[in-house]
């Protein structure tokens, strides 16, 4: 019954939030120890706005996004090794499911170990250019990721199937597979662009996975469900610490495995075209940087002052936690939004 599984998302997201607030300060003792394990601050010439404003913030450590995967997977390990030995509550709680939920799990996986080792090369100086992976090598990187996603679903499971509000599901045939690339790649690196001020990602996030356990258990995947609700509990328990004056950063190991994660369970629940609406911040920044890019090359002209857009904002006087309620704001409003057209696509 509905009932139960809505009392059982309830109660892996209170469980969630608890094991993530445990350990936490265990990982912020590990993060702390090893001074290496600190924030690569921009310097003044390459970046003078970024680093105006955050150069108080280079003993920060950062790969904090550690404390979310740890959570989610331990968890769901755990529950599923349980489920193996006892009947019961074990089978209840256990969240793994073939068709549900083992791809966002090990692509959540690959993607955090790759994002660590980034974060990692970035602070003791390591990679191409001595500051971890390259723009080119992340993006080559999580393309494999998502090429792998998109052969799984129109390959394996045989998806080729779009759903477009008040339309209905259009076929788009081999069209799929760049889509689901696009979809993946686009919310890796906007989610990377917004963990830019204390507590922006994550609560940008929280907004979004938030949407996609209504959405899951509306399309009665609830084993999807569970699992963004375990993601979600693991990020309020970050953001606990994370928000002005964060304890510690998301770093790549987070905002990228996270990022991936949401757009594969928005594929999942083919829900793809809400994600503008469940994710905005995730767009305008990314945009932002579009935008700028785009102009400084064919107008020479900056339109923002800094890039992404969050730095433009502290540019112009705003204090950083005034930018970050207020992007958290914009981020709620625009997911009711999207919630109210999801419902109304569904039932009208």
């Amino acid at each position: 019954m509905a009932i139960f599984e809505a009392i059982r998302i309830l109660i892996m997201f209170a469980l969630a939030f608890v094991v993530a607030l445990f350990i936490t300060p265990f990982i912020l003792r590990l993060l702390n120890k090893f001074s290496l394990l600190k924030k690569n601050i921009r310097d003044e010439q390459t970046a003078p706005v970024f680093y105006q404003f955050h150069k108080n913030k280079s003993n920060t450590p950062t790969m904090g996004g550690i404390i979310i995967w740890i959570t989610v997977l331990g968890l769901a390990l755990i529950f599923f090794i349980f489920q193996k030995l006892f009947d019961g509550f074990a089978d209840y709680f256990s969240f793994v499911n073939r068709a549900e939920t083992y791809l966002p799990l090990a692509a959540l996986l690959f993607s955090a170990i790759v994002g660590f080792i980034d974060d990692l090369w970035g602070v003791i100086g390591k990679g191409p250019k001595g500051g971890g992976l390259t723009m080119k090598q992340k993006l080559i990187l999580y393309t494999a990721v998502a090429a792998i996603g998109a052969w799984w679903f129109y390959f394996r499971l045989g998806w080729d199937v779009l759903h477009v509000p008040f339309i209905g599901n259009i076929n788009i045939g081999l069209w799929y597979v760049p889509f689901f690339i696009f979809v993946l790649v686009a919310s890796a690196f906007s989610t990377n662009e917004t963990d830019g001020l204390d507590g922006l990602a994550g609560g940008t996030l929280f907004f979004a996975f938030g949407a996609l356990v209504v959405v899951s258990f509306i399309l009665q995947r609830y084993d999807l469900a569970v699992m963004n609700a375990v993601i979600l509990g693991a990020l309020l328990a970050f953001l606990w610490f994370n928000i002005y004056p964060a304890k510690f950063f998301m770093g790549d190991t987070g905002s990228m495995s996270l990022g991936i994660t949401l757009g594969i369970t928005a594929m999942l629940t083919n829900t793809a075209i809400f994600l503008p609406f469940f994710g905005i911040i995730l767009i305008i920044e990314s945009m932002s940087v579009i935008i700028q890019l785009i102009s400084k090359k064919i107008r020479k002209k900056k339109v923002f002052l800094s890039t992404p857009i969050h730095h433009h904002f502290e540019a112009l006087g705003w204090p950083e936690s005034q930018i970050t309620m207020r992007f958290w704001i914009i981020s709620a409003v625009s997911t009711i939004i999207g919630l109210v057209l999801f419902f109304l696509s569904r039932f009208i």
